[in-house]
C-alpha cells in the first residue's frame, strides 16, 4: 500500500465503514424484547408491585454480587445515582466536593443540586483525576471527592483513596463510562465509599436511561433509599435506623430494570471484546514516534470503550484527526473552543458563573458557604493542554481482528507521514 495519505489523493486504508461505537445498545436482541414483554404481559411496570418477582430487584442483586458490595439500588439515571450518593453521605450546603475538569457536566451538576460546591481539579496523562492536584485542592470544607473513570479508564484509585483517608474525605466513584472495568482486580465502582453507574444509551450496557448506586454501608444505603423516593422512609419506619429525610422521584421503571438485567448478562462479554480489540491496536502502535499513548493506570482493567493518544501539540492533533478520517477511521480531537463540549469544564457555564436553581440563592451564597473557590476557563491549564492534544477513536465490541489491524495501520500511516 502506498504511504500517500488519502487526504492527499492516496488510497484510504479502509473503504468499508467501521462498526459504530455504540456499545450495549447494538447488542440488544430477542432477550431484551422478551424481558420487556414479560413485564408488560404481567402488568407490573412499577417495580414495587411484586417485590419478590421484580426484574429490578434481580438486577440489583446481580450488580451487588458483581461489585462485591452489600447494597445496590437502581435509579432512573446516572445523575440521580450521583445525587443519591451525595445525599447518602450527608453532603450538602457549605460542603466542597472535588471533581475533575474532564467529566460530563452531570458530575458537577449533582454536587450543585444537593447544595454543595464543586471544586475543579486537574487531570493527568491518564485523563482522569490527578491525585496531586486533588490533594492541593483540599480545604477544611472538603467532604468528598468524585474520581471519574472517564471513557473506560480506571483512575489512580490507590493514590486517591490514600489521600482521601488521610484527610477524612469520602470517595464517590463515577463509573458511568467504565461499567465492567477493574483496577488491580477490584471492580470499578466497588472501591470507594459509594459507586455510581449509568445505563444511558451511550454507555457500556444500557436501558435507554437508568442508573445504579452501590455501597457497603447500611446507614448510607438507607439515606440513598430515602433520597431516591420522597416517601420511602415512611413505608416501613421500624426497619430503618434513621429518621426520614426528603427525597426525589428517582425510582426506575420495571421496564428499564428488565432491560438492564439482560444487558448485565452481556457486560463481561462486551468489555472482553472491547479490550481485545483495543489492545490489538495498542500493541501495534506502542512506541510509534509522533504520538504518546494515554497512560492507563491498569491496562488489564481498562473497560476499553475508546482509544486515546496524544499528539505533540493541538495543531498536529487536528492534522492527525483529519487525515485519519480520510483513511476511513472516524475520530476527533477532544478540546476545541468552537465546540461547547459539556465534558470539559470551561463549558460548564452555570458552575463557572456560580448560578444555582434560584435567582436569589445558590450553593455559593455566603449565608451557607464560607469558602473562597473561584473559577475561570483557564484554571486547569494542564487539563486543557492534554485534551487539546488528544485524538479519540471510539471502539465497538463488534470490531474484528481485521478492523483493529486496519485502525492500527491507518494510525501508523498517518503519524509516520505527518511526523516526518
Amino acid at each position: 500500500m502506498s504511504d500517500r495519505l488519502a487526504i492527499d489523493g492516496g488510497t484510504p486504508v479502509r473503504s468499508a465503514p467501521l462498526p459504530p461505537s455504540w456499545l450495549g445498545a447494538y447488542e440488544m436482541g430477542v432477550e431484551e424484547e422478551e424481558a420487556v414483554l414479560k413485564v408488560l404481559r404481567e402488568k407490573r411496570v412499577f417495580r414495587y408491585i411484586a417485590k419478590e418477582e421484580s426484574e429490578t430487584a434481580r438486577l440489583e442483586k446481580a450488580v451487588a454480587e458483581f461489585t462485591g458490595r452489600d447494597y445496590a439500588l437502581a435509579v432512573n439515571s446516572g445523575t440521580a445515582a450521583l445525587i443519591c450518593a451525595l445525599v447518602g453521605l450527608d453532603i450538602g450546603p457549605g460542603d466542597e466536593v472535588i471533581v475533575p475538569g474532564y467529566t460530563y457536566i452531570a458530575t458537577a451538576a449533582a454536587v450543585v443540586t444537593v447544595g454543595a460546591v464543586p471544586v475543579i481539579a486537574e487531570v493527568d496523562n491518564s485523563l482522569t483525576l490527578d491525585p496531586q492536584d486533588f490533594e492541593r485542592k483540599i480545604t477544611g470544607l472538603t467532604r468528598a471527592v468524585i474520581p471519574v473513570h472517564m471513557r473506560g479508564t480506571p483512575c489512580r484509585m490507590d493514590e486517591i483513596c490514600a489521600i482521601a483517608k488521610k484527610h477524612g474525605i469520602k470517595v464517590i466513584e463515577d463509573t458511568a463510562q467504565a461499567n465492567g472495568g477493574k483496577y488491580k482486580g477490584k471492580t470499578l465502582g466497588g472501591i470507594g465509599d459509594v459507586g455510581c453507574y449509568s445505563y444511558q444509551m451511550s454507555k457500556t450496557i444500557t436501558a435507554g436511561e437508568g442508573g445504579m448506586v452501590v455501597t457497603g454501608d447500611r446507614l448510607v444505603f438507607e439515606r440513598i433509599l430515602m433520597a431516591h423516593d420522597s416517601a420511602f422512609g415512611f413505608w416501613k419506619p421500624d426497619e430503618t435506623a434513621i429518621r426520614p429525610i426528603p427525597g426525589e422521584g428517582f425510582r426506575i421503571s420495571e421496564v428499564s430494570g428488565a432491560i438492564a438485567l439482560v444487558q448485565m448478562g452481556r457486560l463481561r462479554g462486551i468489555v472482553e471484546r472491547l479490550h481485545e480489540a483495543k489492545y490489538r491496536i495498542v500493541n501495534q502502535i506502542r512506541g510509534l514516534a509522533g504520538i504518546t499513548l494515554q497512560d492507563v493506570p491498569d491496562e488489564s482493567g481498562d473497560a476499553s470503550v475508546c482509544l486515546m493518544f496524544f499528539a505533540p501539540d493541538a495543531e498536529t492533533a487536528n492534522a492527525y484527526a483529519k487525515a485519519l478520517n480520510a483513511e476511513g477511521v472516524p475520530c476527533g480531537t477532544m478540546f476545541s473552543k468552537e465546540i461547547p463540549d459539556r465534558h470539559i469544564y470551561p463549558n460548564w457555564t452555570y458552575v463557572l458563573e456560580k448560578r444555582g436553581r434560584s435567582s436569589n440563592w445558590s450553593p455559593w451564597h455566603p449565608s451557607v458557604y464560607k469558602g473562597s473557590v473561584e473559577y475561570s476557563k483557564d484554571m486547569c491549564p494542564k487539563t486543557l493542554d492534554y485534551l487539546g492534544r488528544t485524538i479519540h477513536i471510539g471502539l465497538s465490541p463488534k470490531l474484528t481482528a481485521a478492523d483493529s489491524d486496519d485502525i492500527a495501520r491507518a494510525i501508523r500511516k498517518v503519524v509516520t507521514t505527518l511526523a516526518r
